[in-house]
């Protein structure tokens, strides 16, 4: 596709946000836990990672795999019975806008300087993150659209949840450039007709500047 976008839009987690998988290290510590202890790493070494592989497969949903790492993390700080809110309070949600990645938060104000128009498409916003935290999230602050499964219901790769952001968007969906980390959810992108591109954690400057270009804005490399 060839026709500049006039609307990003976004997925949240590992996108917007820095990952869970990112955080390993910094988690560890938080916990009290012996460096390496955490070895589950998904879309960073999916070769490595069985259960991000099932879920990949179709084999669980990706709440599972979240609600399985979550109850794994808890019961190594002897804890039971964590679930995904559960484990980002304890090490995350301290301050909502240190889980932004401030290239993204650049990159975002560029392109609404541009006029182009931002939305996020997310499976789990406010199921994971809780509505108080995100209410002090900056980032969320006008925004154009924000379209969350953990109300419509309905999760990514189902074409009907990215129709709720074309509608929302109110632009022809070649005109939308959708990102997300997960290749299911980019092809489900692509099959609706949105222009797409699949944001790789293991390259996350690189991505953000192919974002940029494809938005047809200037990017400086960190």
């Amino acid at each position: 596709m060839n026709t500049v976008p006039r609307a990003l839009l976004l997925d949240f987690g590992s996108v917007i946000s820095v990952s869970v998988f990112e955080r390993h290290r910094e988690t560890e510590q938080i916990l009290g836990l012996p460096a390496g202890t955490l070895t589950w790493l998904g879309p960073l070494k999916p070769e490595s990672d069985l259960l991000w592989q099932q879920m990949l497969r179709g084999e669980i949903s990706e709440r599972d795999y979240w609600q399985q790492r979550a109850r794994e993390t808890g019961e190594r700080v002897g804890e039971h019975g964590w679930d995904m809110p559960r484990l980002l309070q304890r090490v995350r949600q301290t301050d909502p806008n240190a889980v932004v990645r401030p290239e993204i938060d650049a990159l975002v104000h560029a392109a609404r300087a541009a006029g182009i128009h931002i939305g996020i498409l997310s499976n789990e916003l406010e199921l994971f993150y809780g509505t108080h935290f995100l209410e002090r999230m900056d980032f969320l602050k006008d925004l154009d659209v924000i379209v969350d499964a953990t109300h419509t219901g309905i999760l990514k790769p189902d074409p009907r949840a990215y129709q709720f952001a074309i509608d929302a968007l109110r632009l022809p969906p070649a005109e939308i450039l959708f990102v997300d980390d997960q290749f299911r959810n980019v092809a489900g992108a692509f099959n609706v007709g949105l222009q797409t591109q699949f944001f790789d954690l293991r390259d996350v400057p690189g991505n953000i500047a192919a974002v940029a270009a494809r938005l047809g804005l200037p990017h400086r490399g960190t």
